[in-house]
């Protein structure tokens, strides 16, 4: 059987993949890199660098940066291996030239060792509360505890009666309250490094029942206040945008007369 078909009508032979191939280019040829800076709260302000695509025509680099959290631990921003468990998140809230100024964000404890806390034969207490810091920041902070032992205790149990599991709990609520209403964020992150209130709700609980490793394990930022340009630049205090040092200048005939004529000048 001879099939017969029409010249040019099928279109498809002659012409070669749809779409034709794509050319290959380099996508971090169109990118930048910018240093983000931590907020003078920390020790180590450098904390790392990140990418955006250049600016172009009405897609600003700047506008790509705004908004975007960084996870870092503690302990590359505090020089201590012992805070490494921590978590502190940031925010770019400005760009300045090559750099982007961040400010705090929240924190977490990692999961390891959440995993390391939780043991059998004691009772796990957890309690959160809404706060509001004096500068308008809404957070959410939780915090974890456990029972202990009493001294000379041959039980091998320690758990703690509901009632009793209760009047802790409100006693985080009222201490995590007062401490973080009554400060503003900076200062809040002072008292979460070394564990300031998880230090004071172990002190307070003691006559109800004895607790051990209290953490304020997490902050969430619900609400920001309306960014404030002086209110970022005194979080980041004496920070100055990093310029090049200043490299004099020396005249070719200069250097002629310290070093002889210099090959290959006229």
């Amino acid at each position: 059987v001879v099939i017969k078909m029409a010249v040019g009508k099928n279109k498809r032979i002659s012409k070669g993949k749809k779409g034709g191939k794509k050319k290959a280019t380099d996508a971090f040829a169109k990118k930048d890199w910018y240093d983000l800076k931590a907020p003078g709260f920390f020790s180590v302000r450098n904390v790392g660098k990140t990418l955006v695509t250049r600016t172009q025509g009405t897609k600003i680099a700047s506008e790509g940066l705004k908004g975007r959290v960084f996870e870092v631990s503690l302990a590359d921003l505090q020089k201590n291996e012992e805070d490494a468990f921590k978590k502190i998140r940031l925010r770019v809230e400005d760009v300045q030239g090559r750099n982007c100024l961040t400010n705090f964000y929240g924190m977490d404890f990692t999961t390891d060792k959440l995993r390391f806390l939780i043991r059998k034969w004691q009772s796990l207490i957890e309690a959160h509360v809404d706060v509001k810091t004096t500068d308008g920041y809404s957070l959410r902070m939780f915090c974890i505890a456990f029972t202990k032992k009493r001294q000379g205790q041959i039980k091998r149990t320690c758990y703690a009666q509901t009632g009793q599991i209760r009047s802790i709990r409100k006693k985080m609520v009222e201490i995590m309250a007062r401490e973080a209403s009554s400060c503003e964020v900076k200062e809040l992150v002072a008292k979460l490094i070394p564990e300031a209130i998880g230090k004071d709700i172990e002190k307070a609980c003691q006559g109800i029942f004895p607790i051990t490793n209290v953490f304020v394990r997490k902050v969430k930022v619900l609400k920001t206040p309306k960014f404030d340009h002086a209110k970022l630049m005194e979080v980041h205090g004496d920070y100055t945008a990093e310029v090049g040092t200043k490299v004099e200048r020396v005249l070719i005939e200069e250097a002629e007369e310290k070093e002889g004529p210099i090959v290959g000048m006229n």
